[in-house]
């Protein structure tokens, strides 16, 4: 059948309005040609969530686009962390465009205390065979906060801890996580008990409480299982297409490395003393540089490491103060009550310094008792190398001229003139003095000496 040229032309526009419905709907036509798979961009949180932690998952979920990346995998094994940390990725996770998985593996692994709030907050939780997660009780600065726990300082009733900023912690992040479950449709009731009760579970029986979406094998298996669930993205739903997605590990750069080592308190702790007492030394030894130039880059990075850990800022001061007590045993000499009282406000202060409990943000004791040895050395160091110089002849001065010994160049009666270390000095003496006789300094009476024959 011959159709007719405006037949064909109706025909074709026909066409070209059905592809353009069809690629507005998303449906490629058959034989079109597919844009390049996407991936799946796997991030290994393993250790304490710290500063470091969170700046290596932040960066790496705000530079994922829903243009290439499907799917960021959080694969989790943590103890937990800090609460600012913590906050800080959960709102990463809350604010991304593209869908996030927490996926605590491998076997063995655990996703406790900050981990468990994390795993809430994505939009796909998973674990892998043999693993737990829980424990979500916070732990208060200076004092445990789990219900009928050892802490003296508060007394249990009613499953309930009677301080009033210990419940007023607790109910708080009772809140924070009830609101978490309920955005992902999750078990807010236990939740709420690993918070109150420091409850954990295996993998298994979170799956069948629906703490978990699925208990996965690995990356591949947990993408298999989850292609097609329809979860919350962003305040959005989205239905998950996983199946095809293309599995890129991203490890932690030199940038988080070096961000993880200086905030480790231990080194930040020590770095703070190199360059106190670096820029110490170089003020009582001018022009020696390298102990000025060493302590002002180690005391810059420990300040900028500082600023990523929470201490207390009385600590800090009790060590200061520590070693300048210390300082000033050196120079005054109080027979060791200033250097006792120093070495007791630095021990106690390092102490104080760093806080948080059961987080990893502690400082360790062999630490703490070394920089507190290390110091004492000094101390001692300093006050025998004062005692040997107290010891030593005078070397300049009127001083140094007393027990020299010359010899007597002419003399006239009682009085002459004597040649002492190079110089030609009036002298006196008890008894005449022929030329050339080896003499000795007395003492000094103005531009006189008083010398004797040896």
């Amino acid at each position: 059948m011959i159709r007719s040229r405006p037949a064909r032309m109706r025909l074709r526009m026909l066409l070209a309005i059905g592809a353009m419905l069809l690629a507005a709907l998303g449906v490629a036509p058959a034989g079109a040609a597919e844009g390049p798979a996407k991936r799946a961009v796997v991030l290994d949180v393993n250790g304490i969530i710290g500063p470091a932690m969170a700046d290596y998952i932040v960066r790496e979920i705000r530079t994922a686009a829903p243009s290439d990346t499907g799917l960021v995998v959080l694969r989790v094994n943590t103890p937990g962390g800090l609460d600012s940390s913590m906050r800080q990725i959960i709102s990463a996770i809350l604010a991304s465009p593209v869908p996030v998985a927490t996926y605590v593996a491998p076997s063995g692994a655990r996703a406790a205390s900050a981990g468990t709030y994390i795993a809430y907050a994505s939009a796909i939780a998973a674990m892998a065979p043999g693993t737990n997660m829980g424990a979500a009780t916070p732990v208060q600065l200076g004092g445990s906060l789990l219900p009928g726990g050892s802490d003296q300082n508060s007394k249990a009733k009613g499953g309930t801890t009677a301080d009033t900023e210990t419940r007023k912690i607790i109910n708080d992040a009772i809140a924070y996580i009830r609101g978490l479950a309920t955005l992902n449709n999750r078990n807010a009731d236990w939740a709420a008990d690993a918070v109150r009760s420091a409850v954990s579970v295996p993998a298994s029986e979170a799956l069948s409480l629906h703490v978990i979406d699925a208990v996965a094998t690995d990356v591949p298996d947990l993408l298999r299982q989850i292609d097609g669930k329809t979860v919350t993205v962003n305040g959005k739903s989205e239905r998950l297409a996983t199946a095809g997605l293309n599995i890129v590990d991203v490890p932690q750069d030199w940038r988080t490395e070096l961000l993880g080592l200086i905030t480790n308190p231990d080194v930040a702790f020590i770095l703070m003393l190199i360059g106190i007492y670096g820029l110490i030394l170089e003020f009582f030894n001018p022009g020696a540089v390298a102990p000025g130039l060493v302590g002002t880059i180690s005391l810059l990075i420990a300040l900028y490491a500082l600023a990523f850990i929470p201490i207390n800022y009385a600590g800090v001061a009790l060590v200061i103060v520590g070693i300048g007590l210390m300082l000033a045993e050196i120079h005054i000499g109080a027979f060791g009550t200033l250097g006792v009282g120093g070495i007791a406000a630095f021990v106690i202060g390092a102490l104080l310094m760093f806080p948080e409990r059961g987080t990893g943000f502690t400082l360790s004791w062999g630490v703490v008792i070394g920089a507190a040895l290390g110091s004492a050395g000094l101390i001692l160091l300093a006050l025998a190398t004062l005692l040997r110089s107290r010891k030593r002849p005078v070397v300049t001065g009127s001083e140094a001229l007393i027990g020299a010994e010359g010899e007597a160049v002419s003399w006239d009666g009682d009085e002459g003139r004597v040649r002492v270390q190079g110089e030609i000095w009036r002298a006196r003496a008890d008894a005449p003095l022929a030329a050339g006789k080896r003499i000795k300094v007395l003492k000094r009476d103005g531009l006189i000496l008083c010398v004797e024959a040896t």
